[in-house]
């Protein structure tokens, strides 16, 4: 798992960064929107400040956007936003937390896991359901198959 282990970047008085991404770079990166990068900072989810230009402008970095990929795919795999965020709060507290750490993610694996399984269940209907249907249709008799009454 892609993990952020460094520690936030030390922002000199006055100085405007002069590396990483737009926030339009790095929704092109991570595959996100604009919109949704500005949820997660909103939404306590990032593990660092995002930089600042003078302007306000966000710039991004490389620890940045692989934090964002971190979020995503715990989102995809249905990891709810409050459990994200309590995620990026330990690691942003640094070391002596490991081990709820390694919960955190246990438990989550046993969600995506007990998902999987019943996904493979209902892809085995689909698979069978398709297997019924090419039978009849090679077999000719596709007129047979059970329809509702009207």
């Amino acid at each position: 798992m892609l993990e952020v282990k460094s520690p936030p970047r030390p922002k000199p008085a006055g100085s405007e960064p002069e590396t990483g991404v737009s926030i339009a770079e790095a929704a092109r990166r991570t595959g996100v929107s604009v919109h949704t990068l500005r949820y997660y900072e909103r939404a306590g989810l990032v593990v660092t400040p995002v930089d600042r230009t003078h302007s306000g402008r966000r710039r991004y970095h490389e620890e940045d956007l692989t934090w964002i990929t971190v979020c995503t795919r715990l989102r995809a795999t249905g990891m709810p936003i409050k459990t994200i965020r309590r995620y990026a709060e330990l690691v942003s507290a640094g070391h002596g937390n490991e081990q709820e750490r390694l919960a955190l993610m246990a438990a989550h694996r046993a969600d995506v896991l007990a998902k999987l399984a019943e996904l493979q269940e209902n892809l085995e209907l689909i698979d069978h359901k398709i297997d019924v249907y090419r039978g009849r249709l090679a077999a000719g008799d596709a007129d047979r198959l059970w329809a509702p009454i009207r």
